[in-house]
């Protein structure tokens, strides 16, 4: 009886992993989970909840949704303050303060310039520059004020407008791994686009953690670098990924809200971060500052990996 006890549970300790993948479109994104665990059904439940998580965040903080409560602030916020629930004023909190420590190169009050370069429902355009001295009047982290007390959101100046567009995929993605965790998830890859990732723990047959590559900006179906990812984030952005050409300049959506014009001089910025809403906010700065800026100012902990533009991509770590 014994050895047959003892058998028994060996061969289910020897059960191989079960592994779990499901995706859904959200902020106009594909978040996909490839998930491991011991029970498909606790698995299941798991990564379908996360992904309905996209999809939470999607209406609140999607600025094509009239009803989102992020459109909503951008209606009414002008002139008076709007009363907004403590997450959406917590990420506005925290948006602040990564333009204070970016130097304004972080903004989400970048909507008007976004608007006027035509990223918002097309792949741009060249506009006049009265339209850009127009437009960057009207943006300004400073002028995006909060009120904790009260829970108010307040612009101080007429037309100003927030754009989610380089914050939400990192905190969904990061509200996504806290519900895998919680449902007892032994590891995961959350992948929201390509552009904003987290890799929870390791799969089973690679200690390191979970394997990423950074595209190589100039050719698509090539890469530059790989690492592996474990408890940690990686954030890209770069100017393959919604672009207009005029001549030989291209003119990508990252747009440096210092000139109201596409920042020039990189092709991609990667950042490795313990949290993916870190990660995806530091790529801008980064990228629009450069190398030396970023080697004295990205928090310590962090990684970077720049493309830039030197004639031809130039590639490499930060070091």
């Amino acid at each position: 009886m014994l050895v047959w006890i003892l058998a028994t549970a060996l061969a289910y300790a020897a059960d191989p992993p079960i592994r779990y993948e499901s995706s859904v479109d959200a902020m106009g994104s594909t978040f996909s989970i490839a998930a491991w665990g011991s029970d498909r059904g606790n698995l299941a439940a798991a990564v379908e909840s996360a992904l309905e998580e996209a999809r939470r965040l999607d209406r609140m903080l999607s600025n094509y949704r009239p009803g989102s409560e992020w459109s909503t602030v951008n209606r009414s916020a002008a002139g008076r303050g709007v009363v907004v629930s403590q997450e959406l004023f917590d990420l506005l909190a925290a948006c602040v303060r990564y333009s204070e420590q970016s130097e304004g190169t972080f903004d989400i009050t970048v909507g008007p310039l976004m608007r006027v370069w035509g990223f918002y429902k097309g792949s741009g355009r060249m506009p006049h520059r009265s339209e850009v001295r127009t437009a960057l009047a009207r943006t300004g982290y400073k002028n995006l004020s909060l009120q904790t007390t009260t829970r108010t959101v307040r612009f101080e100046r007429d037309g100003l407008e927030i754009d989610p567009g380089g914050i939400g995929k990192g905190y969904a993605v990061d509200r996504m791994v806290d519900i895998l965790k919680s449902g007892g998830v032994s590891g995961a890859l959350i992948n929201a686009g390509g552009s904003s990732m987290y890799g929870i723990n390791t799969p089973p047959d690679e200690p390191r953690g979970w394997k990423v590559v950074i595209r190589d900006p100039r050719h698509g179906e090539k890469h530059v670098a790989e690492l592996y990812l474990k408890n940690q984030s990686m954030s890209t952005s770069g100017n393959y990924e919604k672009f207009f050409q005029v001549g030989k300049r291209i003119y990508s959506h990252i747009m440096d809200p210092r000139t109201g014009y596409p920042s020039q001089g990189m092709y991609s910025v990667s950042v490795v971060a313990p949290r993916c809403i870190d990660s995806e906010a530091w790529t801008k700065p980064t990228y629009i500052q450069g190398r030396q800026w970023a080697a004295k100012h990205l928090p310590i902990g962090f990684r970077a990996f720049l493309c830039e533009d030197r004639g031809e991509a130039q590639c490499a770590w930060l070091q």
